[in-house]
């Protein structure tokens, strides 16, 4: 277990990521972001996931950058396809009866509309809006280099949130369960912004219960 003395790790930057990133992420002062991977497809790098009506549904950014070995800094994100509309109109149905929808809305629409050519851009700035949320006192710093084993002092978090593996965190979400638009059955580690939406002010301190819950 992750002590909360230990004050870094280094992770790479997923789209609106999920709940398990941040409570992990609340465990540290200070977040290195891995700028020189290469990279992975279905992951939540381009993926997130939100509740509906109908339960959830993935959310997928379309790349332009799908063979080889790509720099993570240098996948495009592909505007021929109507990715934009087809997510903004999916929040919209999922949450604007949510308590907290008009209090967060316009911080989530704004980075997604200026259109960025890069996905790590993109991510960038919706992570630093969501730590702004919430509140959390993190130092974001980017990796220099790829360093295939993180230094003694840093806690290498890199791909251990799998978009494949959600059954996996089942435990973090225990007996802390938080009231969702569409109610029962509860949905577990969706993307922050179901808890930004449903929880407002106090999504901290759902974060907070997690993560000292947690085994990674």
């Amino acid at each position: 277990m992750v002590s909360k003395e230990m004050t870094k790790c280094i992770i790479e930057l997923h789209y609106l990521p999920c709940i398990t990133y941040f409570a992990t992420l609340s465990r540290f002062r200070k977040v290195m972001l891995e700028r020189h991977e290469y990279y992975e497809k279905q992951t939540y790098r381009n993926r997130c996931l939100i509740n509906t009506a109908n339960g959830p549904e993935r959310l997928t950014i379309p790349v332009t950058s799908k063979h080889g070995k790509v720099p993570i800094t240098e996948v495009r994100i592909d505007y021929s396809q109507k990715w934009l509309n087809i997510h903004r109109r999916a929040i919209e149905s999922a949450y604007r009866n949510a308590p907290y929808y008009e209090y967060y809305i316009d911080d989530l629409l704004a980075p997604l509309q200026k259109r960025y050519v890069f996905l790590y851009d993109l991510n960038f700035e919706l992570l630093t809006i969501c730590l702004k949320w919430l509140n959390l006192p993190i130092t974001l710093a980017e990796s220099l280099t790829y360093q295939k084993t993180a230094g003694e002092e840093i806690i290498d978090l890199r791909n251990a949130i799998q978009a494949k593996n959600q059954e996996g965190y089942a435990n973090y979400f225990e007996g802390i369960e938080y009231q969702q638009v569409f109610g029962k059955p509860f949905v577990k580690n969706l993307s922050l912004v179901d808890l930004m939406f449903c929880e407002g002010p106090n999504a901290l301190s759902v974060i907070r219960v997690i993560a000292s819950r947690m085994n990674i």
